[in-house]
């Protein structure tokens, strides 16, 4: 059974649209242990919402899967790169990615002021205060939530 997951994105970095548009992407650039950590437990399958953050209106745009598990972010290691980490070497990698494949695009995006205001939403991760992780675990009733509100208008 899989397991669910947030990927949490501004889309001028790199939008829904992109992901149906390419396929799969390398989710790579998360600096943050504990979304590194989330994305170490990711295994082929498991299943993500993807968000789209820091607009007027963030939302889930849709659905995403891991296609390939985690291995050493390579962004870490280009100099002058904007995720740049002299700390991470190829022979000591401090940072993960996982790649993540389209799914299927919500008929109706879920905003989040949608989420704030279903009751069965209450102790979601992302709707928590100061809980701002770029990949984040959903738990399974949590998903089915979202997936319920992404049906209706």
């Amino acid at each position: 059974m899989p397991r669910y997951w947030l990927f949490k994105t501004e889309p001028h970095a790199f939008s829904f649209e992109r992901l149906k548009q390419d396929g799969t992407t390398p989710w790579s650039g998360v600096r943050n242990f504990q979304a590194r950590n989330n994305m170490i437990e990711m295994r082929l399958g498991d299943l993500g919402l993807f968000y789209h953050s820091s607009i007027a209106e963030p939302a889930a745009m849709g659905i995403c899967k891991v296609v390939k598990e985690a291995y050493p972010d390579f962004t870490a290691f280009e100099k002058g790169g904007e995720y740049y980490d002299p700390r991470s070497t190829p022979d000591k990698p401090m940072w993960k990615m996982v790649d993540v494949g389209f799914v299927e695009e919500f008929a109706h995006p879920v905003t989040l002021a949608r989420m704030r205001a279903e009751p069965r939403l209450l102790g979601m991760d992302l709707l928590k205060r100061g809980y701002r992780l770029s990949v984040q675990p959903v738990m399974p009733h949590e998903w089915n939530v979202v997936l319920e509100l992404a049906r209706t208008a």
